[in-house]
């Protein structure tokens, strides 16, 4: 099995408003060693009158199948 951050499963959503908080907790996940997996999805959030971001990551040693 694979040794990740806090033991953390190896598949992880980032998700919040998107601002640079948001991006600022990708770009940690990225330097911890973990790596994008597909792409960014942003959503309007009408009850807070925001957009929202999602980022799935997975650790950088998982091998990881798309399906």
């Amino acid at each position: 099995m694979y040794q990740t951050p806090e033991d953390r499963p190896i598949y992880r959503l980032l998700t919040g408003k998107d601002d640079r908080a948001f991006c600022e907790r990708v770009s940690e996940a990225l330097e911890q060693g973990w790596r994008l997996y597909g792409s960014p999805t942003l959503a309007w959030d009408t009850e807070n009158s925001c957009m929202k971001a999602a980022q799935a990551v997975v650790w950088h040693e998982a091998d990881v199948v798309k399906a």
